[in-house]
């Protein structure tokens, strides 16, 4: 199937069985607020004497907003144990979001040739999630990653600087791809990479985007405060067992969540961060939601 792999100024570049094919987006498109988005399958249309368009998209089997790309397997959460130093209440909502969306997170820690990252790695193998330890500058960890994108469309997202575009050479040294340098007086990097695009990588297809510098992520508000327990993975064991069965695992009495937490059983910064959202759902209506 023909599939936009970048957009870059209102043009589209579809990888067809012929090649890659520049294209624009019918006017039709604007008019109903349809935006084609990198991922997207499509039908285009061939016209030599005049600009190739797009004349379908293709349903979805998912999408996000921000990066903008659809018909995602993976997820991967590229955070730097250095400058900029992970956020792991943006790693939970992103992890929140991507399962909502019924996308895999994988949590990769990079830069950990100066700041070791089994620590946080820990924690979200222990929340039930993919986690791994790299260094793209001395290449260690990274052949663990490439297991997981066969035949799969993955998508790097993370902070500017978190070292994604050093991954992806690190992953296929052919693409030589333009890395970027932390800013000592701002704590975060440039943005080098300025569009999203697909590249085939180790036997799947990987998105790069733009980093976020700050909360830049797509919003949860299509969820509903009760519902967030689901996507907190290591909450299953004790979500039937509280004392109330509408206990939200905040401050009630009799909760197995919070008893977990004091347990070490379920590590603070996930519970810390599943309050805060859940803080963030609750003025949420079901009825807005249809």
């Amino acid at each position: 199937m023909d599939r936009i792999i970048k957009g870059i100024g209102g043009f589209y570049y579809v990888k067809t069985a012929e090649g890659i094919v520049e294209c624009k987006a019918r006017g039709n498109f604007r008019k109903n607020r349809i935006k084609p988005f990198v991922g997207d399958y499509v039908k285009i249309s061939i016209n030599n004497n005049a600009e190739n368009t797009i004349e379908e998209i293709l349903p979805r089997k998912n999408s996000l907003i921000r990066p903008a790309v659809s018909n995602i397997d993976n997820l991967l959460i590229v955070s730097s144990m250095v400058t900029p130093s992970p956020n792991l209440y943006i790693i939970d909502k992103l992890s929140v979001v991507c399962q909502k969306n019924e996308i895999e997170p994988i949590m990769v820690f990079n830069k950990t040739d100066v700041k070791d990252g089994e620590e946080l790695a820990e924690i979200y193998k222990k929340a039930g999630f993919i986690s791994f330890c790299v260094s793209a500058k001395t290449g260690e960890g990274i052949g663990k990653i490439k297991e997981y994108l066969k035949g799969k469309t993955t998508v790097l997202t993370g902070n500017s600087g978190a070292g994604k575009s050093s991954i992806l050479n690190c992953l296929n040294e052919s693409l030589n791809l333009e890395t970027g340098e932390v800013s000592k007086k701002l704590g975060r990097g440039r943005h080098t990479t300025r569009q999203c695009e697909i590249f085939e990588i180790c036997g799947g297809e990987v998105v790069d985007t733009p980093g976020f510098s700050s909360l830049e992520i797509e919003r949860i508000d299509s969820l509903l405060k009760e519902d967030l327990q689901f996507y907190f993975r290591e909450f299953e064991p004790y979500i039937n067992s509280c004392q109330f069965t509408s206990c939200a695992h905040i401050k009630e009495k009799g909760c197995k969540v919070i008893d977990a937490v004091n347990s070490g059983d379920i590590p603070p910064s996930r519970f810390e961060s599943y309050k805060a959202l859940y803080d963030e759902l609750r003025d949420i209506k079901e009825w807005q939601l249809n």
